[in-house]
């Protein structure tokens, strides 16, 4: 078994490994699920996702991670920590993407609070990140329940066009 990253009563966080082909697919290829990213993944998109997460984990001690229900071990999405680019800066960020069919019941959240926690305690962090899609209202929930502030606001360019995110943060320091 892999090993467990982080847990609470609900869920796990684990490494992902080859064997979570299948349930990445269902999540990186389904349309409604990838609207932030423009278009849902094929086949090769979803295998560089996986092995781009497995080099972080070799890199840099961490990267989105499966998240696992305590109670029937069922496989339901990723959450994790990855540096993203915005403007020029590197930011350490939170992100994270649930199968649609447990959506609305405390999934994101969830892990992303353990993930909240592992930053600030393992990776001695001083801040972290969520980066979200202005349309993405759920992800903003989340991160306003996680003590997120909305800190700057940017286009992202997807095949030409201006997408406008939002960064929000949170500084452990404070």
């Amino acid at each position: 078994m892999t090993k467990k990253i982080i847990e609470n009563d609900k869920l796990y966080l684990r490494e992902l490994t080859s064997d979570d082909f299948e349930d990445l697919c269902l999540i990186l290829q389904d349309e409604e699920t990838m609207y932030a990213y423009e278009a849902a993944f094929t086949n090769e998109k979803v295998n560089d996702w996986l092995n781009w997460n497995l080099k972080s984990y070799q890199e840099n001690g961490f990267g989105l991670w499966a998240i696992i229900d305590q109670q029937n071990n069922n496989f339901i999405g990723q959450c994790g920590i990855v540096y993203s680019e915005v403007e020029g800066e590197s930011l350490l960020e939170i992100g994270y993407l649930v199968n649609k069919q447990f959506w609305n019941q405390g999934y994101a959240t969830s892990a992303s609070q353990l993930c909240l926690t592992y930053a600030k305690n393992s990776l001695k962090a001083e801040k972290i990140c969520s980066i979200i899609r202005e349309t993405n209202l759920s992800s903003q929930k989340v991160a306003e329940k996680n003590s997120m502030t909305l800190v700057k606001q940017f286009d992202k360019d997807y095949s030409g066009l201006p997408v406008r995110h939002f960064v929000y943060s949170i500084d452990f320091n404070k």
